[in-house]
């Protein structure tokens, strides 16, 4: 199906920052407001740690998605795999694809990797970029959803037990208060944005007992009203080389346990899950790392966490930087203030490769930077980047090299669609 990520259950992060502040607007509008029109959108939430979301119902998005590319007359081919290309040293002439159908050569003047892993990039030969040695990819995770959960129930737990819940990780959420005082705004915001931390004791408990998985939180958000259902994140599991198929099936048969695990954990020992019951599972495994692009700029720490803004800037993102680790390990580093950074277009770049854009997680950035950058907003962000600088590039006579367009010319092309690129902190 088309959607990706946005089909987990997930709520889209990245998009807007601490603050309360838009970072993501032109396609991400357009797709919430087909979601609006369904019913299938929750709210604006604050999670009360460290940034703020966009929930909706995964079920309507699977609709909404559809509208919007068709309605795009985007030609679409699913159930198929790139497996080669046709390249002429600096350039891609054309990706060789498989199917039910056979083989089939895709031509095009320029080719937008949003593969995730920077397949397309790799099969060209860009120096590509993967964790140091000693060091393990982030672990991957499988989002699943249960229903019939009580709202009330478990708010009223998290107000008396806020030792409980992870609260106030940077100064812009905090605002001076203590946990018990976020703990009552979570239960004031009224819906189920909850985060049980690893470390504590109702979640930390039960880690030592065996009753639940090392992991260092479980992500509680809201899915649907009407079905009173939440998406889980809390699965992990690490591999040494996550884009290996055999490695993959590992995870599936890991993780699906664990999936089962929590439920079983929260359904006995959460108030508000007694009657709840498992309504689905992610289509997909959640993949946070894999490979990095190297390009013409690589985003660095410093251009997260200072909230650096760029006049070359196509897109924002806003996440903390955020490095799951083994067991319960967590890195997590707020942007300053709550703000936001921009992603300049050389990110998008790949060095080598006269007319290939990235969008999406395999990014030029270091590994700090990927791990704030790879979420869906700012992912979402990028890829109307990419989309609109090889669109203008085709709309050329003479059919331009992508780093022969202008950067204030996409800019300005990306504000007409509704994208923001300024005007936050």
């Amino acid at each position: 199906m088309l959607g990706g990520e946005l089909l987990t259950g997930m709520t889209v992060d990245g998009a807007i920052n601490g603050r309360g502040e838009d970072t993501v607007g032109g396609v991400l509008t357009d797709l919430l407001q087909i979601c609006r029109d369904m019913g299938g959108f929750v709210a604006k939430l604050n999670d009360w740690r460290l940034i703020q979301y966009v929930a909706y119902d995964p079920e309507i998005m699977k609709i909404a998605i559809p509208q919007l590319v068709f309605g795009a007359d985007v030609t679409v081919f699913l159930q198929t795999f790139a497996e080669d290309i046709v390249q002429e040293k600096s350039t891609i002439r054309g990706i060789v694809v498989r199917n039910k159908g056979g083989r089939h050569l895709l031509t095009a003047s320029n080719f937008v990797d949003a593969s995730g892993d920077g397949d397309l990039c790799a099969m060209a030969g860009a120096e590509m970029l993967s964790v140091e040695r000693g060091e393990k990819p982030q672990p991957m995770s499988m989002m699943f959803r249960m229903a019939n959960v009580e709202t009330d129930a478990l708010l009223s737990y998290v107000r008396q037990n806020p030792e409980c819940v992870a609260v106030g990780e940077s100064d812009a959420i905090r605002g001076g208060r203590t946990d018990r005082e976020i703990t009552e705004e979570i239960y004031r915001q009224g819906q189920p944005c909850v985060f049980f931390k690893g470390d504590g004791p109702l979640l930390g408990d039960a880690i030592h007992r065996g009753d639940m998985f090392p992991t260092a939180l479980i992500m509680i958000q809201p899915t649907s009203d009407a079905r009173r259902e939440v998406c889980i994140n809390a699965t992990r599991v690490t591999l040494d080389e996550p884009t290996r198929a055999d490695n993959m099936a590992t995870a599936l048969r890991v993780l699906s346990g664990q999936v089962f695990q929590c439920a079983r954990f929260l359904r006995q020992s959460v108030p508000g899950f007694g009657s709840a019951s498992i309504s689905g599972m992610s289509p997909r495994i959640g993949i946070r790392e894999t490979r990095r692009v190297v390009g013409d700029y690589m985003l660095t720490e410093d251009d997260v966490l200072q909230a650096r803004k760029r006049d070359d800037g196509v897109a924002k993102g806003c996440h903390h930087v955020d490095i799951h680790q083994d067991g319960t390990g967590q890195i997590r580093i707020p942007v300053a203030d709550g703000g936001s950074y921009d992603i300049p277009l050389g990110s998008l770049l790949p060095k080598g490769i006269d007319n290939v854009v990235i969008a999406g997680r395999c990014l030029s950035a270091s590994r700090e930077a990927q791990g704030s950058a790879r979420v869906m907003g700012s992912c979402m962000a990028m890829g109307q980047a990419a989309g609109s600088l090889t669109a203008m590039a085709a709309s050329q006579s003479n059919h331009s090299k992508l780093r022969d367009i202008p950067v204030q010319r996409l800019r300005h092309t990306l504000r007409d669609q509704g994208a923001i690129l300024e005007g936050t902190r």
